[in-house]
């Protein structure tokens, strides 16, 4: 819940209470808990020399951390990407089909029509990595074991499920005898929960042979059988189109993951994980964004347009259409489908799926309001909508996606393009990294790479990587850097500056840093709301995260440390990287690879000569 060098906690848990304490190890420090009116949770320290409160902690993080998500008799996964986050327990059904469809999951679910759960060769199915529905009026005995405790909930008819009471030595008995509230899915810690089933859904899940269910079993499902057949030949007509609809979209689902399993860039990934991206129909995309109308084009990049749209249940979505005359093309597509849909982070944009049909190709993402971060801090009228604390917030939430991306991810991802255009924001401005088109994936103990195709933007990318083709983390630490200054400063780092020993933004800032007047850079727009020791230390971990070396820079996991201990010593940067200077003897070397450069935020391919 909080940080533990802020914080002493204990936890009782006898015979007489159950119960949470903690305290502030240093008196000094000043930190309340504040419940908003929304239901959400903060816990807050108070920064003196700032003269404001400071968030360390809040709650819920996700909607499956709200009480009763999705209602009774229900499990919410967050992690189902691809799907309603609310499913039913196994034995249950949706109470109100039409809401649930509508992925309103609020009235939770009942137990199946017809179903009988007692004495008549029922069982359990176990759901595993769960937060165990609401104890309040569960019943406990602490004395039985798990093997006793479940003899004794298949004995009592109102016993709907069970589970220990201690995980780890599988000794004690929690049973729930009525609707189960508030259960959800974690990822890899919880506890298994065995929910009552009869001997038929019993049989679905443990995938018995059909013959194993007995006389009984078998009349019961050679009448719905029957039932079945004859509803079948009423609507024969209704379900064969609809049964060739879906065979079309299988074949095209199927072609594309051929054609991803050939790219060799992706072949470790893909030989481990399969995309189970959700496919949706050309016609569908076509009548949300009404048939791509320039009304609702969101903007123009390397890979295409982007449109605004809405699908037939009202949600709002953002569509990214390849240009046939795009200078990427469908590696980066494949790239982007099987990467991203694995990655779930809160400042990772979330995609929502992917058309291909055709000569189309497509991605549909969460349609995020405010646009791109650039449309902010290089606009004149809109960066003062972006006070000192909202862009450090800002600066913040995309070290901690990019942490995410290199070290807490499943792989270690190299994003290779990161920038203020590729970086997104949501209704409350919340930032949100975009665009992973170019992006590579790391394995095992890997920590570099070498390519002959160099892509990225100009200005944002670290000299060993431009140069030489070499990229590792540090390169995406190094494009970080070039985007904090930005953020700081309000100005890019491809502009013209006075400054006659630079012609780049960094080398601008490294002169005025060396001579003690860095606040002189500092975007004017951000007024009083300006913290002078923040921004210098953000200058100055910017200016740690540019230097010319790739083994001088941090790494993301140093980066955030700095950024939330502002009381910590910071390291003194050494020489950062001038390597886009252009001189006339610059322009007549040719290049040794081929390169793809963003010039004008727009991806496009340069060919040079070896």
């Amino acid at each position: 819940m909080t940080q533990n060098f802020i914080f002493n906690v204990s936890f009782i848990d006898n015979a007489d209470e159950v119960s949470i304490t903690y305290g502030v190890k240093d008196p000094n420090v000043l930190s309340i808990m504040v419940l908003e009116e929304t239901g959400h949770v903060k816990r807050l320290t108070w920064q003196a020399h700032e003269h404001r409160w400071f968030e360390i902690w809040f709650a819920p993080k996700e909607e499956c951390d709200n009480f009763r998500r999705c209602g009774s008799n229900t499990n919410c996964d967050p992690y189902n990407a691809d799907k309603f986050q609310c499913e039913c327990l196994p034995g249950f059904e949706p109470r109100f089909e039409r809401e649930w469809y509508l992925r309103d999951g609020s009235g939770g679910c009942v137990r199946k029509n017809n179903v009988s759960t007692c004495r008549s060769g029922e069982g359990f199915v176990k759901v595993a990595r769960v937060k165990v529905p609401d104890t309040s009026m569960a019943r406990v005995d602490e004395k039985l074991s798990l093997k006793e405790c479940r003899q004794k909930c298949l004995s009592d008819c109102s016993c709907e499920a069970y589970t220990s009471a201690n995980e780890i030595s599988e000794s004690g008995c929690v049973s729930w005898h009525a609707n189960m509230e508030d259960t959800r899915t974690y990822a890899q810690v919880g506890q298994s929960l065995y929910v009552r089933v009869d001997k038929l859904e019993l049989a679905k899940y443990a995938n018995h042979p059909y013959g194993s269910l007995g006389k009984k079993g078998i009349i019961a499902i050679s009448s719905v059988s029957i039932c079945l057949l004859v509803f079948m030949v009423v609507i024969f007509w209704y379900w064969f189109v609809k049964a060739r609809n879906g065979w079309q979209r299988r074949d095209r689902k199927y072609s594309f993951r051929l054609s991803i399993d050939d790219s060799t860039s992706l072949h470790e990934f893909n030989s481990t994980h399969n995309s189970d991206l959700p496919f949706f129909d050309l016609s569908s995309i076509a009548a949300a964004t009404d048939n791509f109308s320039t009304d609702n084009k969101l903007g123009q990049g390397g890979f295409g347009s982007v449109y605004k749209g809405q699908l037939s249940n009202g949600m709002t979505i953002a569509v990214k259409r390849l240009s046939k005359y795009s200078g990427q093309g469908s590696e980066e597509f494949k790239n982007e489908v099987v990467l991203i849909s694995k990655l779930q982070h809160r400042n990772l944009v979330r995609i929502l799926g992917c058309c291909v049909q055709g000569e189309e190709k497509m991605l549909v993402y969460e349609y995020l309001p405010n646009k791109s971060l650039d449309s902010f801090i290089f606009d004149e009228t809109k960066r003062s909508l972006l006070d000192w604390g909202k862009r450090f917030d800002i600066i913040c939430g995309i070290a901690r996606g990019i942490l995410y991306l290199h070290h807490d991810s499943r792989l270690r991802i190299i994003h290779r393009d990161l920038k203020a255009s590729n970086v997104l924001l949501d209704s409350e401005l919340n930032p949100k990294i975009a665009d992973f088109g170019m992006a590579r994936i790391f394995g095992g103990e890997q920590i570099e790479a070498n390519t002959n195709r160099v892509v990225g933007t100009y200005g944002y990318m670290s000299p060993e990587y431009a140069m030489e083709g070499n990229f590792s983390i540090k390169s995406d630490v190094y494009s970080f850097g070039v985007l904090l200054l930005e953020i700081v400063t309000g100005r890019k780092n491809s502009g013209q500056y006075e400054d006659i020993t630079s012609t780049n933004l960094v080398g601008h800032i490294w002169n005025l840093w060396r001579e003690g007047r860095a606040m002189e850079i500092v975007d004017q727009s951000l007024g009083e709301s300006c913290s002078d020791h923040e921004v210098q230390r953000c200058i100055q971990i910017g200016l740690s995260c540019v230097q010319d070396y790739a083994l001088d820079r941090p790494s993301m996991s140093i980066v955030v440390s700095m950024l939330s201990n502002i009381e910590s010593t910071l390291p003194t940067p050494k020489y950062p990287a001038f390597i886009f200077k252009k001189t006339p003897h610059d322009s007549s070397n040719p290049s040794t690879s081929e390169g793809i450069y963003s010039v004008n935020e727009v991806t496009m391919t340069k060919i040079e000569a070896r």
